[in-house]
């Protein structure tokens, strides 16, 4: 699919090592047909060493030869890449965006350039187990469309959706959702040590925990509920039942639904050019 077509990133960061390590793992491209462009030579070096592709310090010359730009730079920086990429990408290339929380419309317009896909996808796309959900301009040709899910489909699965706006819902649930698993986990390990579990035996036990869950759930066959699922393992008068009176107590759910909100609000206001916001005081 990509013979004689170079894929450009700008932004060599840990999503774009992913997906340059996805691509060639799953032999949809080449390391020859993959380039990467950013400020650090050390950074570069790194990524010839592990993957044999070429690197560049100058993203306009990158972006010139590239059939496929991915665009995959911190949101903050946003703004001043794509001044400086305006009117240099080639007029057939597709433009990949990755970038939270940024719209068809901020990349097509700052780039001068109409043909874009917009994803989000998900930390553990690094080992090729992460979820994508993107969609793109109406400027995108169908072949460009296979073109976009190929690539991100070696991050793990992918999602297209016609409706942009669920891009940002995406980035509070899924892609932001890694971080509250951690918390999640983190949090248990340290009452697991609070009871008196060495810490390595308790984070032994909480990460099979948490795969076995999932993997039970995804292995049941017919979607179940995941209601259904807790009340199998919640015994009246039991332990569960009683950990679980606590959680909701504490308004648990509450909580996850008010961080996912906030998410949500925050790759919005990404999008439109927000600044980080202070500490705020506990």
């Amino acid at each position: 699919m990509f013979n004689g077509k170079k894929i450009a990133f700008i932004g060599p960061g840990a999503m774009a090592e992913a997906m340059i390590a996805g691509l060639i793992r799953t032999k949809v491209a080449q390391p020859e047909s993959l380039i990467a462009a950013g400020p650090r030579l050390a950074r570069g070096e790194e990524l010839i060493e592990q993957y044999g592709i070429t690197f560049s310090l100058d993203n306009i010359e990158v972006v010139r030869q590239a059939d496929v730009v991915v665009i995959s730079v911190k949101p903050q920086r946003l703004d001043q890449v794509l001044a400086v990429l305006k009117g240099s990408v080639q007029l057939h290339a597709l433009v990949l965006s990755i970038v939270a929380g940024a719209t068809i419309e901020k990349i097509s317009i700052g780039l001068g350039h109409p043909i874009v896909v917009r994803s989000m996808p998900n930390t553990p796309a690094q080992i090729g187990e992460g979820i994508t959900v993107w969609t793109a301009s109406s400027q995108v040709s169908e072949e460009q469309l296979v073109m976009a899910k190929s690539i991100l489909g070696a991050l793990g699965e992918e999602v297209f959706v016609e409706d942009e706006n669920y891009l940002d819902m995406a980035t509070a649930l899924s892609g932001t959702g890694p971080a509250y698993v951690f918390l999640f986990m983190e949090a248990m390990v340290d009452a697991g040590v609070h009871l008196g579990f060495p810490r390595r035996i308790a984070e032994q036990l909480v990460t099979q925990t948490l795969l076995g869950s999932v993997d039970y759930y995804k292995k049941r066959g017919d979607p179940v509920h995941l209601a259904r699922m807790r009340n199998e393992v919640t015994s009246p008068g039991g332990t569960s039942a009683e950990a679980l009176y606590y959680l909701e107590k504490a308004g648990f759910r509450t909580a996850i639904s008010r961080a996912i909100w906030a998410a949500y609000q925050r790759s919005r206001e990404l999008g439109k050019g927000g600044k980080a916001h202070p500490p705020q005081e506990s």
